[in-house]
């Protein structure tokens, strides 16, 4: 009764944020019509649409609780719980700043994200799991809590980084085409992540799944090679095989609109037995994105950030420019003590280093070293406006690759999290 109490309340809160962003439109749309005093109706519509996001955080938490009190531990030992909790993070990051600045527009994006994240954890397996040995420790809590909030915080700076240049970067005949372009590349990117959830509900939906075995050697005592078979289960149409695929399981994939599956196998140098499943979805990802950004400017008839543009003239470019300082102001201390200091103690435990160039550690690294820029630059170099905010997109960018891509591609001692 408790997980199916949790499950109840993740959906409610999903479909609050999706009520709340379109308060939101409404809110920030309602400043262009022709109302008698669009200052008291941007209060009021901006009071309902963020009474609303209170709720479904309220729901999140009603989730979160439940679900640890189902499984006897903090629900973020895997994906699904991890980007739930960062979902609900963001959420509460977004309330703290919202409190402070007032800022209405800031939720017609950090909502979206945060329902975005939400989408993205449904895509893993949501059943309740027993600790690994190497997650039963006091350092889950610290290291995974705390990473979860930086990132948070991070996300708002993104959020207010983002708004800055749709505000700011010109349109016009005759501006400069390097912003424009960048810009435009940076809304592909968040297209390309929302057609992977698209492509990866829509295969599920029609419950596709082909297994495909995989060569696996295997050093014994002696120096004797010995051949093995794993079995690698893909949900979606196998583009690309696992390296050194079995032939009789190969003969068994059927063949999608016409084409013969799979087309190539993976490299040699991507290693792991998921590896070949993991590129197969990155590319999958790649190929909905693309499909989804051509269909927006195909109906739109112009780039996105032009088209969305129009919705932010309103805001004051200083007030976001502000807002995402004083977010990586506050993520940046906790990600350092969270992501990267309670977690090589928790290495130190676990695996007896401190520090082992695992991809994740290395990502996590790249990532500080990213926001230490950030706050160096803006800090001693006076780096306000278009360059910081450019900065903070791109050091999220880093987080969601950090999140995302290292989960789907690379193999190494935080795979786990991706199960």
């Amino acid at each position: 009764m408790t997980l199916q109490w949790s499950q109840d309340a993740y959906i409610i809160a999903f479909f609050l944020f999706c009520l709340s962003f379109i308060l939101y439109v409404v809110t920030v749309a309602g400043r262009k019509m022709k109302t008698r005093d669009p200052v008291r109706f941007e209060r009021r519509w901006g009071a309902i649409s963020f009474g609303v996001t209170i709720l479904g955080f309220i729901s999140q938490i009603v989730y979160f609780g439940c679900r640890w009190a189902y499984a006897g531990h903090i629900p973020v030992s895997n994906m699904y719980e991890f980007m739930s909790f960062l979902s609900m993070m963001i959420i509460g990051a977004f309330i703290v700043v919202y409190l402070i600045y007032r800022s209405t527009v800031l939720g017609l994006l950090a909502v979206p994200l945060a329902f975005l994240m939400m989408a993205y954890a449904s895509v893993f397996p949501s059943e309740v799991q027993p600790l690994i040995p190497q997650l039963n420790s006091v350092w889950l809590k610290l290291h995974v809590t705390m990473s979860a909030l930086s990132y948070a915080f991070f996300a708002v700076a993104f959020v207010a980084g983002l708004l800055y240049l749709l505000r700011t970067v010109r349109w016009e005949e005759g501006s400069s085409r390097k912003p424009q372009r960048w810009l435009e590349f940076t809304m592909g990117c968040i297209v390309v992540f929302i057609g992977f959830i698209v492509v990866v509900y829509s295969f599920r939906a029609a419950n596709y799944e082909v297994v495909i075995g995989q060569k696996v050697e295997t050093v014994k005592t002696g120096g004797e090679i010995e051949t093995g078979l794993e079995m690698v289960t893909y949900t979606m149409p196998p583009l690309i095989a696992p390296h050194m695929s079995d032939e009789a399981t190969l003969k068994s994939v059927p063949s999608f609109l016409g084409m013969k599956l799979p087309l190539m196998e993976a490299p040699g140098w991507m290693k792991g037995v998921q590896a070949g499943r993991k590129l197969n979805t990155v590319v999958w990802s790649v190929i909905a994105g693309l499909i989804l950004y051509g269909l927006i400017r195909l109906l739109l008839r112009k780039p996105i950030a032009k088209a969305l543009q129009p919705l932010f003239n309103g805001i004051d470019p200083e007030t976001v420019d502000e807002i995402s300082y004083r977010s990586i102001a506050i993520g940046f201390p906790i990600f350092t003590l969270g992501a990267l200091i309670f977690a090589m103690i928790w290495a130190q435990v676990a695996w007896s280093r401190f520090w082992g160039w695992d991809p994740k550690e290395v990502w996590a690294l790249v990532t500080w070293l990213a926001y230490s820029a950030y706050l160096h630059l803006r800090l001693a170099r006076s780096w306000q406006g278009t360059k910081s905010s450019w900065m903070s997109v791109i050091g999220f960018i880093i987080v969601m690759f950090t999140l995302v891509g290292v989960n789907l591609v690379i193999s190494g001692l935080h795979s786990y999290s991706g199960v």
